[in-house]
Protein backbone atom coordinates (compact mmCIF):
# COMPACT_ATOMS: atom_id res chain seq x y z
CA UNK A 1 0.00 0.00 0.00
CA UNK A 2 1.33 3.57 -1.24
CA UNK A 3 1.28 6.47 1.65
CA UNK A 4 -0.02 9.78 0.61
CA UNK A 5 2.83 12.07 0.09
CA UNK A 6 3.90 14.56 3.28
CA UNK A 7 3.14 18.08 0.64
CA UNK A 8 -0.62 16.26 1.04
CA UNK A 9 -1.53 16.78 -2.55
CA UNK A 10 -1.11 16.19 -6.06
CA UNK A 11 1.63 18.13 -8.17
CA UNK A 12 -1.18 19.30 -10.22
CA UNK A 13 -2.21 21.69 -7.31
CA UNK A 14 1.43 23.66 -7.16
CA UNK A 15 0.80 24.37 -11.13
CA UNK A 16 1.55 28.14 -12.38
CA UNK A 17 -1.36 30.29 -14.56
CA UNK A 18 -0.61 30.26 -18.29
CA UNK A 19 2.14 33.00 -19.23
CA UNK A 20 4.25 31.37 -16.01
CA UNK A 21 2.82 33.76 -13.43
CA UNK A 22 2.41 32.70 -10.35
CA UNK A 23 -0.09 34.32 -7.54
CA UNK A 24 1.30 36.67 -5.56
CA UNK A 25 4.75 37.44 -7.27
CA UNK A 26 6.51 40.69 -7.62
CA UNK A 27 6.16 42.06 -10.82
CA UNK A 28 8.73 41.25 -13.30
CA UNK A 29 11.74 44.34 -13.30
CA UNK A 30 10.51 45.70 -17.04
CA UNK A 31 6.88 46.14 -15.42
CA UNK A 32 7.68 48.75 -12.77
CA UNK A 33 9.24 51.49 -15.15
CA UNK A 34 6.37 54.09 -15.49
CA UNK A 35 4.22 53.97 -18.16
CA UNK A 36 2.11 56.79 -20.04
CA UNK A 37 -1.23 57.22 -18.34
CA UNK A 38 0.02 55.51 -15.11
CA UNK A 39 -0.72 57.48 -11.42
CA UNK A 40 2.34 59.84 -10.14
CA UNK A 41 3.56 58.53 -6.83
CA UNK A 42 4.81 61.44 -4.47
CA UNK A 43 7.74 61.84 -3.38
CA UNK A 44 8.58 60.62 0.29
CA UNK A 45 8.08 63.38 2.57
CA UNK A 46 11.88 65.31 4.13
CA UNK A 47 12.98 63.61 7.11
CA UNK A 48 14.57 66.20 9.65
CA UNK A 49 16.85 65.64 12.19
CA UNK A 50 15.22 66.32 15.74
CA UNK A 51 14.70 69.65 16.49
CA UNK A 52 15.80 71.04 13.25
CA UNK A 53 11.69 71.89 12.46
CA UNK A 54 11.20 72.75 16.07
CA UNK A 55 14.46 75.48 15.81
CA UNK A 56 12.80 76.74 11.79
CA UNK A 57 9.33 77.58 14.02
CA UNK A 58 10.78 79.55 16.50
CA UNK A 59 13.08 81.26 14.56
CA UNK A 60 9.70 81.84 12.09
CA UNK A 61 7.54 83.47 15.16
CA UNK A 62 10.76 85.27 17.01
CA UNK A 63 10.73 87.54 13.33
CA UNK A 64 6.72 88.03 13.31
CA UNK A 65 4.46 90.37 14.85
CA UNK A 66 1.40 88.95 14.09
CA UNK A 67 -0.85 87.52 16.82
CA UNK A 68 -0.68 83.47 17.14
CA UNK A 69 -4.52 83.22 18.70
CA UNK A 70 -7.65 83.47 16.22
CA UNK A 71 -9.56 86.58 16.80
CA UNK A 72 -12.62 85.07 16.83
CA UNK A 73 -12.49 82.39 18.99
CA UNK A 74 -10.47 84.86 21.30
CA UNK A 75 -13.23 86.94 21.06
CA UNK A 76 -15.94 84.94 22.14
CA UNK A 77 -13.90 83.08 25.00
CA UNK A 78 -13.49 86.93 26.69
CA UNK A 79 -17.25 87.52 26.32
CA UNK A 80 -18.27 84.51 28.09
CA UNK A 81 -15.88 85.25 30.47
CA UNK A 82 -17.53 89.07 31.29
CA UNK A 83 -20.80 87.17 31.00
CA UNK A 84 -20.41 85.25 33.90
CA UNK A 85 -19.20 88.48 36.03
CA UNK A 86 -22.76 90.37 34.70
CA UNK A 87 -25.44 89.83 37.07
CA UNK A 88 -27.41 92.71 35.38
CA UNK A 89 -28.68 90.08 32.40
CA UNK A 90 -28.10 92.56 30.19
CA UNK A 91 -25.68 91.82 27.10
CA UNK A 92 -22.11 93.79 27.64
CA UNK A 93 -21.05 95.48 24.31
CA UNK A 94 -17.53 95.64 23.39
CA UNK A 95 -15.69 97.96 21.09
CA UNK A 96 -13.14 96.15 19.03
CA UNK A 97 -9.62 97.50 20.37
CA UNK A 98 -10.67 96.94 23.90
CA UNK A 99 -10.80 93.00 22.59
CA UNK A 100 -7.56 93.53 20.79
CA UNK A 101 -5.92 94.89 23.54
CA UNK A 102 -7.18 92.27 25.99
CA UNK A 103 -5.52 89.72 23.41
CA UNK A 104 -2.20 91.48 23.09
CA UNK A 105 -2.01 91.43 26.75
CA UNK A 106 -2.59 87.64 26.94
CA UNK A 107 -0.53 86.36 23.97
CA UNK A 108 2.04 88.74 25.92
CA UNK A 109 1.79 87.26 29.28
CA UNK A 110 1.53 83.38 27.48
CA UNK A 111 4.56 84.21 26.03
CA UNK A 112 6.32 85.53 28.80
CA UNK A 113 5.33 82.44 30.67
CA UNK A 114 6.59 79.99 28.15
CA UNK A 115 9.90 81.57 27.96
CA UNK A 116 10.19 81.23 31.70
CA UNK A 117 9.71 77.40 31.34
Amino acid sequence: MARPSAGGGSSASRATKPGGIHKGSAPPRSATTARAGDPIVPAKPRRYRPGIKAIREIRQYQKSTNLLIQKLPFARVVREIAQQFDFTGTALRWQSTAIAALQEAAEAYLVHLFEDA
